[in-house]
């Protein structure tokens, strides 16, 4: 999986487009109205911290876990600036190591589409159990395989910003896998434009193997909704919410 060098510096102009406060809303109230409480709450696989910020605006005591160096820089000074009290580390989701258990989970914006082996996604979604309280909830999205196979697929996207441009071409490879080559130049301090390049796949796993993998960490699904966090999944969904607890 990469790292995401230098594709830190310009991943908040390239996710400008989402409205942060909207998603962590709609994650809040679903670990609310599935009995959970704005307690320890862990942001899996989060980035450059936006939506954990947000989460943590809304009263959570959110520790944010990545796997890229960069990112978590760029996490860090968000919570420089606004000096919430956010706790960031640098890991693997295979291999979560907390100092204790969290009362909700939530892992945004196909996180766990990068985990591009089955096994791996397994091992993220059971590490996520064994440290989510007993009466904890985790939600997280993912890209469904009709985005994958619809939306994404062979094609290419270009993106015009006033401090970067970004050419993307996707390459629709076998069982729901694209892989994502960026070429992105960035303006740099002397008006310059910097090349530089990212690749990266995901998987897109089907409604069975997300089941399976849950069932593998002892964990029930609570319910499935579209990516507004309220509607009911559709066969063109491109991103699908799963809420899940603790079997009892």
């Amino acid at each position: 999986m990469s790292h995401y060098g230098q594709f830190a510096e310009v991943y908040d102009l390239l996710t400008s487009d989402i409205d942060y406060p909207a998603r962590a809303a709609g994650f809040d109230r679903l670990i609310l109205k599935h009995g959970g409480f704005r307690g320890i709450l862990l942001d899996l696989g989060c980035g450059t911290g936006t939506l954990t910020e947000e989460l943590a605006a809304l009263g959570y005591d959110a520790i944010g876990v990545d796997n890229s160096p960069d990112m978590l820089w760029q996490a860090q000074r968000k919570r420089m600036e606004s000096g919430r009290d956010i706790t960031y580390i640098c890991q693997e989701m295979t291999e979560l190591d907390l100092y204790g258990t969290v009362d909700a989970a939530v892992s945004a914006l196909d996180s766990l589409n990068h985990l591009t082996d089955y096994r791996d996604f397994c091992a993220a979604i059971a590490k996520t159990a064994l440290f989510l309280h007993p009466d904890g909830v985790f939600v997280f999205d993912l890209n469904t395989p009709y985005k994958h196979r619809e939306v994404l697929g062979n094609n290419a996207f270009l993106y015009d910003y006033d401090e970067a441009f970004c050419a993307w071409q996707n390459t629709l490879l076998e069982d729901g896998l694209v892989q994502m080559d960026l070429a992105i130049f960035a303006e740099a301090e002397d008006g310059l434009y910097a090349r530089m390049e990212e690749s990266f796949a995901e998987r897109a796993y089907s409604h069975e193997e997300v089941l399976a993998a849950l069932e593998q960490a002892g964990l029930r699904l609570e319910a499935v909704y579209d990516e507004d966090f309220s509607a009911t999944p559709r066969p063109d969904s491109q991103r699908l919410v799963y809420v899940a607890k603790h079997k009892k």
